[in-house]
């Protein structure tokens, strides 16, 4: 994959005004970062072309603005940086014109530079001509590194990538090298399991995986659907019964294609959704009217590991049940210990994205032994749902 991308190997950059689109969409709380993981992320490729005698200039947006917006700067966003990388991030109060241009003017060679929030201008998400050319003004090299924003056609992410000399950054590299090992030219058998609330949402999704896995897992409230439409009373369960022709549409074509597609045989259920509220295990065929399945069993638990046991590659998106209240974490937390232990061995290569993937896998402690986790919640789905991302379009060689 990095051979059809130009990557920092292929860019001289000593003395090089080097404008790096980065992602610093970082939780905050009284104007402190309460999660650095991004910024370690993208630490390393900064230190990189600093250490090689580059101006380095951060380009980011923040949150949702309505123009300028002190809530949304970047400032202490840049000092966070800084303590990550252990050095001075200096800031400059605008992303263009006299006040950047300035910043950028009074950079020597090894600084680290960070603009104040594109976002600030309406003109960054148009992807305006105009405001472009301010961007490209300010820099000699363009590096994107901030993959979670690459289904976006912006100013910044990919408006730039035409104006300058354009590379992808070591994360985005990263990024790109393990999606492709998932399901660009993945060791085969490959497994998918796709999780969450609403089939509706991940339609595209799975018609997708469909083509592209040996076995598709489905869980989350997904599960219902596809159960409810093979004729099984799924009760007060989370269940979209206007997408039971979808469901079999899906069932039929995967079918077709030598695609096997894994449901749950038991669960775990309740008549509330609360945690402490009463229990039980049960067949699903075995759902009673005011009861809601919450979680996959254990039967079903062990039929998952049993298919990830034969597979050498798994992409996951989802979690099984409402794992955010136990005990309805049990059957993800189970999948989640199985798959780390077999990409531990080297039997599996596992890569993992999504906003709620990353919190489960977080919550059942083995994020750090996936092959891969991508922070990118929208530009991993899409990219999963095969469809084009226009920031990594324009990095093509």
């Amino acid at each position: 994959m990095a051979g059809k991308f130009r990557t920092l190997d292929d860019a001289d950059v000593k003395g090089k005004r080097v404008l790096i689109r980065v992602d610093l969409n970082v939780p905050m709380e009284n104007g402190k970062v309460t999660d650095a993981t991004r910024l370690d992320r993208i630490a390393p490729g900064i230190a990189e072309l600093s250490g090689k005698g580059a101006k380095v200039i951060l380009l980011a947006h923040f949150g949702r603005p309505k123009g300028r917006d002190d809530k949304n700067s970047l400032k202490p966003v840049a000092a966070a940086l800084g303590e990550v990388l252990r050095r001075e991030v200096k800031f400059a109060d605008d992303c263009i014109g006299e006040t950047a241009e300035k910043a950028v003017g009074a950079l020597k060679d090894g600084d680290v530079l960070c603009l104040e929030n594109t976002r600030f201008y309406t003109e960054e998400e148009k992807n305006d001509p105009a405001f472009v050319e301010k961007l490209a003004k300010l820099g000699d090299l363009y590096v994107n590194d901030a993959f979670s924003a690459a289904h976006r056609a912006h100013a910044s992410t990919e408006g730039l990538a035409h104006k300058l000399p354009a590379y992808a950054g070591r994360t985005m590299q990263a990024e790109l090298e393990a999606l492709d090992a998932a399901l660009g030219q993945p060791q085969r058998p490959v497994a998918a399991i796709v999780g969450g609330a609403k089939v509706s949402t991940k339609l595209d999704l799975l018609g997708n995986l469909i083509e592209k896995v040996d076995a598709l897992i489905i869980g989350g409230g997904m599960a219902n659907t596809f159960l409810a439409a093979q004729g099984i009373n799924v009760g007060k369960s989370l269940c979209e019964h206007d997408l039971a022709d979808t469901a079999r549409e899906i069932i039929a074509k995967a079918k077709a294609k030598g695609c096997e597609i894994v449901l749950p045989v038991d669960g775990v259920m309740a008549k509330e959704f609360k945690a402490e509220t009463p229990t039980r295990a049960s067949s699903v065929k075995e759902i009673e009217a005011d009861e809601m399945m919450l979680d996959i069993g254990a039967l079903s638990g062990a039929d998952v590991i049993s298919h990830l046991s034969k597979m050498k590659t798994l992409v996951w998106n989802g979690p099984f049940g409402a794992f955010e209240i136990q005990p309805f974490d049990t059957g993800t937390v189970m999948v989640a210990h199985a798959a780390a232990e077999l990409t531990k061995s080297g039997k599996l290569v596992t890569v993992a994205g999504g906003g709620d993937t990353v919190a489960a896998l977080n919550h059942a402690h083995v994020a750090d032994d996936f092959t891969y986790i991508s922070t990118a919640g929208g530009a991993f789905l899409e990219w999963m749902e095969g469809k084009p991302l226009p920031g990594v379009e324009a990095l093509r060689k």
